[in-house]
């Protein structure tokens, strides 16, 4: 599954070199638009930065967003309202305000196309039109200047719509192209292909990669959730899995906004300029990560849709993304807990990264700059409610169920016969679960315990990875971690003598 912003030859970015033992003033972990973005503002600081990226630029979350520049962001402002305070919520949308305005400005100075849309929340039923009504009441609280409508010109029925003007959309990796660029020229260094296994807080903090260590004086962690365990944000944030397709529909007049259901099932429309024609992008069918048995099914869902509203569309990419929400659907932004304020972290921004990536990279900046934002400051010291308290109980809950139930299922014996081709099953070998699946012709078998927290993989066969469905660590076919908190690769397992027909096996249908 390959998107439509990582699928063009263009999008690539030179790396650099690597140097063992350097000493930098902030090294960076990750090179999404969090990284980038904070990496450049420290870099026009004075400071000397190193971009530390496991994969490559845009590999992860910012490679395969939908890339909505948006202060109108589904039921987030309600949801923000009914877990927190009015001031909390302002806050919010002002980082997110200034997010916005600062990347357009940027855009715009850079030569960077950016397309203006009105951006529209709807509800597909009529059961939807009271989130509706609390998200509208909420974004006016919260000084946003949205609208009630009644047609926003999709070719299905809605039931009302909110909508909210002159919003932004663009193509990510050519944002990150121009931020890396710009680390470049103010002396910053990016290296790709390194991957930040732990962080030795001290004078200066050692950087241990899989490659050599570097020292720095700040660590900034921005890779999607922390890769660090301190301060238990694997355990705060809900790891979240989505799917987006891009079509050539002939001969329609595509929607001009950008649209989002406020109510199930998620759909997500926006289109897309690519050369000289105009490509549909069509995302939704949204689950937490490992814990959907039929990951196909769902790819097959937004297909089917789409053919039924845009007859003749014609899928011409798909892909999936990953993202974290918090308990109270405020990013966790700041200094990491027992670090002595030298690892700055960022996480849980709820599908909305494009905004909250860069209000995070302006908040981190101000920290490590011994700067004062006062939404950022509000954000900071925010309070956890008794109802955050509750969605966390009922969200760990889920973890520790699901982490007894994977290990139940690996009691049985691996099957007989080898998975079939895109297939993948679960069960125990020599004492051990094993992971085991058949990818373009090539069976792999693999240690099923993930390396994070410990947790059952589960077989993920829209994307033929192995997604663990405690914290949403994930594995390619061959064991090699892809992303989440984990930081190691899946161990290979020896291939089994196959086990007789007398013992029971087990599909992995998690």
């Amino acid at each position: 599954m390959t998107s439509l912003w990582l699928d063009q030859q263009s999008a690539s970015v030179p790396t650099d070199a690597f140097e063992p033992e350097r000493h930098y003033d902030a090294v960076v972990v990750g090179a999404g638009i969090t990284g980038l973005t904070t990496a450049l503002l420290l870099a026009r600081a004075g400071k000397s930065v190193a971009v530390l990226e496991a994969r490559s630029i845009g590999a992860v979350t910012t490679g395969h967003t939908t890339a909505k520049l948006s202060l109108l962001q589904g039921g987030v402002m309600s949801g923000i309202r009914s877990r927190g305070s009015s001031r909390v919520l302002k806050a919010y949308v002002e980082g997110n305000r200034e997010g916005q305005q600062w990347m357009l400005r940027y855009l715009d100075e850079h030569g960077v196309d950016v397309q203006r849309r009105d951006a529209f929340t709807y509800a597909g039923t009529a059961e939807g039109l009271s989130s509706l009504d609390d998200e509208y009441e909420a974004c006016r609280e919260a000084g946003l200047d949205v609208e009630r409508v009644d047609d926003v010109g999709l070719p299905f029925e809605t039931h009302g719509a909110l909508r909210l003007r002159e919003q932004a959309q663009f193509d990510p990796m050519h944002v990150l192209r121009a931020l890396a660029a710009d680390v470049r020229e103010h002396g910053g260094v990016i290296i790709e292909g390194v991957r930040v296994k732990d962080v030795d807080t001290g004078e200066p903090s050692r950087v241990t990669s899989a490659v050599g260590d570097v020292l720095a004086s700040i660590v900034v962690l921005a890779t999607g959730i922390p890769i660090l365990d301190r301060g238990l944000y694997f355990a705060k944030v809900k790891p979240s899995r989505s799917y987006a397709q891009a079509y050539r529909v002939p001969g329609a007049q595509l929607p001009q906004g950008m649209y989002l259901s406020i109510d199930s099932p998620g759909r997500s429309l926006r289109t897309a300029p690519r050369g000289a024609e105009e490509l549909l992008i069509v995302g939704g069918n949204g689950h937490t990560v490992g814990r959907e048995s039929d990951t196909e099914a769902l790819v097959d869902d937004l297909e089917h849709w789409t053919q039924q509203y845009f007859p003749g569309a014609v899928r011409t990419h798909a892909w999936s993304a990953q993202d974290y929400e918090s308990m109270n659907l405020v990013p966790f932004v700041g200094w990491m807990p027992r670090t002595h304020h030298r690892v700055v972290l960022a996480t849980g921004y709820n599908k909305w990264g494009m905004t909250n990536a860069v209000a995070a990279a302006l908040s981190i900046a101000a920290d490590v700059l011994d700067g004062s934002i006062p939404w950022a400051k509000t954000l900071h010291h925010r309070i956890t409610l008794p109802q955050d308290v509750a969605h966390s109980v009922v969200a760990n809950a889920e973890v520790a169920g699901r982490l007894a139930s994977g290990w139940a299922a690996g009691l049985h014996s691996l099957p007989v016969e080898v998975p079939a081709e895109g297939a993948g099953v679960v069960g125990m070998y020599d004492k051990e679960p094993t992971a085991v699946s058949t990818v373009d012709g090539t069976t792999c078998r693999l240690s099923a315990v993930c390396t994070h927290l410990g947790g059952i993989v589960t077989w993920n066969g829209a994307e033929r990875s192995w997604d663990c469905p405690l914290h949403g660590s994930r594995f390619d076919a061959q064991g090699h971690l892809l992303e989440g908190p984990a930081v190691d690769d899946l161990r290979a397992v020896d291939e089994p003598e196959l086990p007789g027909d007398e013992h029971e096996a087990v599909v992995d249908e998690s």
